[in-house]
């Protein structure tokens, strides 16, 4: 069972990262996305992020997000195209952000199917309430991932929050339970570092004392719930990779 005293992962949405809504984030300056992914993780939400506009629509293709965060200036291919490709393959919301204020720029994100937009520097309280009136707006409220996920004896409930091995619960702190529950959403697929990095939800920390605490957290999270681990077999290092969370039974071809 999850220490629910640490109030701060939990945003208005009511629930924790994995059954909410998910949001791309293209942004290509370092500090205004640390800024703004801390402030959606706060409120709650899961959070992919982009650099540039090429790697904004292959992470859309990939997560189908439930909306879309984008900056207009973007170092390789400007946030108009972006918009105007990602409107060719779904609806979903677009929020620009830019510094572009004369009004034929934003016009012209609207023209290309961009919902709302946002000038910098800009209000956080002010940003998360244009993405929750999107969010609502869409009826895009959850993202519909599966709740309870059982791997082998492992049953990781999303919903309540609750870690259960062999039917005993597991008490776990709060970023434990986050990074465990996203092994468990990718569970038999191989997750790398980096998006485990973005589940501990500090931006004071630089990528190589991330990595390291994502490294502290499954060490803790293996003394928790492998029988052996120093030899586990829940969630196993792919050297070079990151880590992937299956089931010791079916890997052994057990019934």
């Amino acid at each position: 069972m999850l220490d629910r005293s640490y109030n701060g992962r939990y945003g208005r949405w009511g629930g924790i990262v994995f059954d909410m809504p998910c949001i791309l984030l293209v942004e290509d300056d370092e500090t205004i996305r640390r800024l703004v992914l801390f402030a959606l993780h706060q409120d709650g939400l899961d959070v992919e992020i982009a650099a540039d506009g090429a790697s904004a629509l292959v992470a859309f293709e990939k997560r189908r997000p439930d909306l879309v965060v984008l900056d207009l200036l973007l170092p390789d291919i400007d946030g108009f195209e972006v918009c105007r490709r990602i409107r060719q393959l779904d609806p979903t919301p677009i929020l620009m952000l830019t510094a572009l204020v004369h009004e034929d720029n934003v016009v012209r994100g609207f023209e290309l199917g961009a919902d709302d937009y946002l000038t910098k520097p800009f209000s956080v309280r002010v940003f998360l309430a244009r993405v929750e009136a999107l969010l609502r707006r869409s009826g895009k409220q959850g993202s519909g991932v599966e709740q309870t996920i059982e791997i082998g004896d492992l049953v990781v409930d999303l919903q309540r929050v609750e870690v259960r091995l062999r039917g005993e619960a597991v008490d776990l702190t709060p970023t434990e339970f986050r990074v465990l529950g996203y092994l468990a959403r990718y569970a038999g697929q191989v997750v790398n570092g980096a998006s485990l990095v973005r589940q501990i939800q500090d931006p004071t920390y630089d990528e190589r004392d991330a990595l390291e605490i994502v490294r502290v957290h499954i060490r803790h999270l293996r003394n928790k719930i492998e029988d052996d681990p120093d030899h586990p077999r829940f969630i196993r290092t792919v050297r070079g990779f990151g880590y992937i969370l299956d089931n010791p039974a079916k890997r052994d071809g057990l019934p």
